[in-house]
């Protein structure tokens, strides 16, 4: 007998999916999908009182037959209450509700449901229907799997601050669950029909697909490794050179391993909008080439929002308002019109039907094969995509993590957080006189701050908090409360007041989730800042755990970068575990074709930052440029030494018929960086200029020219554009890239020294080198391209820089600002000849 075809879904999903319905409205919730906070700390504290008949996280599973398929449905009960502590509760109930005591003595099985809350509790009226649908969910698979007549179900709320608890009580016949959960599964079978058609369709699509290029060499060996991972369910590191086709060789694979049932969904993580868009690509490509292969692009709210100001209101949003009346018909629609739900897609339809962009972007996910997305819809905390990561459930997933070297930063950005002293004088200004509890208890939060700052001259390593956190959940609690009493349309309580609230709570919220995981991979810290204020620091100095804790919700997880060195450093923050595996990709081109200078008698040290070093800085890059036209970038470690040397160049070298130059302004929007990288695109013999005092663009024909532009190290230019062929034919790295010294780049150093490892590589050298590696990494894009790269600091002679050098750089010329010009000069006439 052939095996049916198996379709997961958890309990969460399923009840929501079904059973929504209204408007989005997020005026009456102060955090959207975290409303009701399920604190991991106030599930373990009911679930340790309970005793030795209480079973906490029981896993579930379900399955609904049908003809062609199986629907798997699973789940993790927060509490089977059985025994002795059934009938304990039983007697608690007869003294409130006689008839419910006898119930649930009678049936001696309940299932409890925990949810923690800041809300108060005598607010609370009702259990939540989706709470109490999933509390009905396991209780029919408990007794179903227990053979039972029926079955009791206790809605336990708790509020985080107090710890008071209040419960709901409900008892249930088998039969009845039974007719209601069927019924619930029978609203199910409309989609599970659709993917069980589509999943058909997808894996015979699969198994005929072929890679769609030529390997290159050692292309088809890195294909390789991807797959043996994913089928070993590991973890492996790529350090993969430019060229090296890292999309197409980890996507292609991943896409073979969901064919033959080693993986059930992709989610293709970027930093960074443009590298997103490049995985978009290789899926079209798949697609052209036979693969039938559902994704979704997801994008920001912000960005996808079709209103003015993003507002979660169905008094001024007509996309919220009804919203979930609609949302299941749109998304039928997509899904059966196209195959790649990208942001002009997912817009196109939320405007036809009136639903939510972002919502439905999201929504679209349940459907999708392929899922690219930012890191923080898997790995952050508060925006993780709980339509697959919250109920503790493992999925098959495969995680592949491009530009993986972006994910350690990211990482302790996510999981540190921060409270800053004056934020709670300035949100009590705006409550004077609106809310005296609220108004009170952010005065005594700020009482705490200032003890902390007493004893704080600069900065200070805290130990002990625990008064300040306690003030600041009983914040919280106030909070919360005049977020759902108010939604911004009086006179006084305005949109304004509460929008200002809200966003302060959201810190508040992250900031006591963050305490909640202090552990020895945190460090505490209390600073005064240049602008006077004062700040309260929960610094995640090291996110391997978090980050690990994470990837194990998956089955697989392939970190590449361009830049992974030294591989063991980023193995040892991002995760990695006994038997996960590494490997270093061959580059593709040619070593003559690229020209790696290192000039020695110049130094970007802070201490020798003089005019004659600005200078002796400013004459390199045109000694290096002078005799080739074309365009460069040149790099900094900072706007101000940008511009000091700027300043300098156009003043005592640039040839203003000849050469143009352009500066990366401090804040520059998505127009601003498309202007920029226009200048780049344009053709040989057709540079775009910049004319007169509002340096409009006008393109100007004929003349040779020589455009530079001057960047900062690590900023939205030095990774991840993509300027092949002319575009780009050198780049000028102006010092090592480290970090500024500061009091957290200390406490880096001063942790992992006392770790063994050494402190000063972690906190500084590493990072500063991943920067310049990536901006050297503009250069040779394709097979074709010819460039130079010079490194304008002595210090990259020295052995703890070059050990640093991938592969490819093995080759390297030493030079002077006498010499550079000759050097430059003789590359290019032996490629131009």
């Amino acid at each position: 007998m052939a095996v049916k075809m198996e379709i997961r879904i958890s309990v969460r999903n399923l009840v929501e999916f079904i059973l929504r319905s209204g408007n989005i409205d997020n005026r009456r919730a102060a955090a959207p999908e975290n409303a009701m906070l399920e604190g991991s700390r106030i599930h373990r504290m009911i679930q340790r009182r309970m005793g030795a008949d209480y079973h906490a996280e029981v896993s579930l599973k379900y399955q609904y037959e049908t003809e062609q398929y199986v629907i798997l449905v699973e789940g993790r009960a927060d509490g089977i209450i059985t025994g002795a502590a059934a009938a304990v509760q039983a007697e608690s109930l007869f003294i409130a509700d006689k008839g419910i005591g006898e119930a649930v003595l009678r049936h001696a099985v309940t299932v409890d449901e925990i949810k923690g809350t800041y809300q108060e509790l005598k607010r609370l009226k009702t259990p939540s229907p989706v709470h109490l649908a999933q509390a009905k969910c396991y209780a029919y698979i408990y007794a179903r799997k227990k053979e039972l007549d029926g079955i009791g179900v206790r809605m336990t709320y708790c509020n985080m601050d107090t710890e008071e608890m209040k419960y709901f009580h409900y008892d249930y016949t088998f039969q009845e669950l039974e007719e209601w959960f069927l019924d619930l599964m029978e609203q199910y079978r409309k989609w599970a029909d659709f993917q069980c058609q589509w999943r058909a369709e997808r894996q015979e699509s699969i198994k005929r697909l072929k890679f769609p290029f030529p390997y290159r060499e050692g292309q088809k060996s890195l294909v390789t490794y991807v797959y043996q991972t994913i089928y070993h369910k590991r973890k492996l590191f790529i350090e993969a050179p430019t060229g090296a086709g890292k999309t197409i060789s980890t996507i292609f694979p991943a896409v073979k391993a969901v064919g033959e049932g080693r993986g059930e969904r992709i989610f293709y993580l970027t930093a960074k909008t443009i590298t997103r868009t490049v995985a978009d690509n290789s899926f079209r490509i798949l697609r052209e080439n036979g693969l039938k292969f559902k994704t979704v692009l997801l994008t920001a709210k912000d960005k996808i929002c079709f209103m003015e100001e993003t507002e979660c209101n169905p008094e001024y949003c007509p996309y919220a308002k009804g919203h979930y009346d609609r949302i299941n018909d749109a998304i039928y629609d997509l899904l059966t019109d196209t195959d790649n739900f990208d942001r002009d897609k997912v817009e196109a339809y939320a405007r036809k039907h009136t639903v939510c962009p972002f919502e439905m972007c999201l929504d679209m996910s349940l459907f999708s094969d392929g899922i690219i997305c930012d890191y923080n819809y898997v790995f952050d905390p508060h925006v993780y995509l709980k339509r697959f990561f919250s109920e503790g459930v493992k999925g098959e997933y495969i995680f592949l993590i491009d530009e993986a070297h972006n994910l350690v930063e990211r990482g302790r950005e996510m999981y540190s957080a921060v409270m800053c002293k004056e934020d709670f004088l300035r949100v009590k200004r705006t409550v004077k006189g609106l809310d005296s509890k609220m108004e009170y208890r952010l005065e005594k939060c700020n009482k705490e701050m200032l003890v902390l700052k007493r004893e704080c001259e600069t900065y200070r390593i805290e130990e002990y908090i625990e008064p300040f956190v306690t003030a600041l959940r009983r914040l919280h609690a106030s909070m919360d409360v005049y977020l759902e009493t108010h939604d911004g349309q009086d006179a006084f309580h305005t949109k304004e007041v509460r929008k200002e609230v809200l966003d302060f709570y959201f810190e508040v919220s992250h900031f006591l989730d963050m305490y909640e995981k202090l552990d020895k991979n945190y460090v505490t810290y209390s600073e005064m800042q240049e602008d006077g204020s004062f700040i309260l620091k929960l610094f995640c100095v090291n996110p391997s755990l978090n980050l690990r804790e994470c990837m194990r919700k998956g089955r697989s997880t392939i970190l590449f970068s361009a830049t992974l060195l030294p591989i063991n450093y980023y193995k040892a923050l991002l995760g990695a575990e006994e038997g996960d595996y590494e490997v270093y990709a061959r580059s593709v081109f040619e070593p003559e074709r690229k020209k790696l200078l290192i000039g020695s008698d110049v130094t970007s040290r802070y201490s020798c930052r003089t005019e004659e070093g600005y200078y002796n800085i400013a004459r390199y890059i045109y000694e290096v440029v002078k005799n080739r036209h074309g365009n460069y970038l040149v790099f900094f470690p900072s706007h101000a030494f940008l511009q000091r040397v700027y300043d300098i160049f156009t003043d005592c070298f640039a040839d203003k018929q000849k050469m143009l130059c352009v500066v990366q302004e401090e804040h520059m929007d998505e127009n601003a960086r498309e202007k920029f990288l226009q200048l780049f695109d344009a053709k040989e013999g057709n540079f775009l200029t910049v004319s007169g005092p509002e340096k409009n663009l006008r393109a100007e024909e004929g003349e040779d020219r020589i455009l530079l532009g001057f960047c900062v190290l690590g900023g939205i230019f030095g990774e991840g554009i993509d300027l092949k062929n002319d575009s780009l034919i050198g780049a000028v790295i102006v010092g090592t890239g480290l970090p500024q010294v500061c009091n957290e780049r200390e406490i880096l150093k001063n942790y992992f020294d006392e770790a063994g490892d050494n402190g000063f590589d972690y906190a500084y050298l590493y990072p500063g080198m991943n920067k310049v590696l990536q901006a050297a990494g503009r250069v040779i894009r394709t097979a074709e391209d010819i460039g130079v790269i010079a490194l304008l600091d002595e210090r990259f002679l020295n052995w703890s820089y070059r050990q640093m050098f991938p592969r490819e750089w093995e080759s390297f010329e030493r030079v002077t600002v006498d010499k550079v010009a000759k050097k430059v000069e003789r590359f290019w006439d032996e490629w131009l000849v």
